[in-house]
């Protein structure tokens, strides 16, 4: 499922993270990547040991946390706290798939990768290319946001960066170890929970709604891993 969570980020929240990030120290981001990854990869990267990662991080997440989208879609059981990357100069992330274990410094776990975000933290006029590029059975998605906008997509898709040609593209991403595991079942538990909220602000708590409501739950109890 991919699908686009607007205004996670205030433009207050969205200020205080750029001015965090003007006065980083970055790495070069091959180093955080894997052996295939690293071939492709050309962009910076906020270390986990930088004074500003993990407040930073730990505001992204509550952001997405308090989004109802982000919290029906996902459905998080962990989530690995957000990271910042910058593309500029020609900065680019060719075909990768996010590796399917990973560390969370921070918070002393790992977690399976089974949902990407990206939260999007500058303008669009700000910068030419840097085109998020997700493929899919339905073929390629291109996705560039406003800021303080996140696209949510399985971690098992093929994606990419196109490469910054002018400007610099800042953005925090993020990966969520869900309830549910299978892909599938997240979009039809998804699309189930829209559809009841609707009803029920047109019909109130009808016996019909109460019932679909059921159903949600007992899907989620089944499909669930505790």
């Amino acid at each position: 499922m991919l699908l686009h969570i607007p205004d996670v980020l205030t433009p207050a929240e969205l200020a205080d993270i750029r001015a965090g990030l003007a006065e980083a120290n970055w790495v070069d981001g091959a180093l955080t990547a894997g052996e295939q990854a690293r071939a492709v990869k050309q962009n910076r990267q906020l270390p986990s040991d930088a004074p500003q990662a993990r407040i930073l991080g730990e505001r992204v997440e509550a952001a997405l946390r308090r989004h109802p989208l982000f919290m029906s879609a996902a459905l998080p059981r962990v989530v690995i706290t957000p990271r910042f990357n910058a593309y500029e100069g020609g900065g680019h992330y060719g075909n990768h798939v996010d590796t399917a274990i990973h560390n969370d410094p921070f918070k002393g776990i790992m977690g399976r990768t089974d949902v990407s975000t990206t939260v999007f933290l500058n303008a669009p006029e700000d910068y030419d290319g840097g085109e998020l590029i997700v493929e899919d059975t339905y073929g390629a998605h291109e996705v560039k946001l406003k800021a303080g906008d996140a696209i949510l997509y399985p971690s098992t898709s093929l994606h990419r960066v196109e490469p910054v040609t002018r400007g610099v593209r800042l953005a925090s991403f993020l990966w969520t170890q869900s309830l549910v595991k299978d892909d599938a079942q997240r979009r039809m538990l998804f699309e189930l929970d829209m559809t009841i909220i609707r009803l029920r602000a047109r019909m109130g708590d009808a016996e019909e709604i109460v019932s679909l409501t059921a159903h949600y739950h007992n899907l989620l109890r089944q499909w669930a891993e505790a």
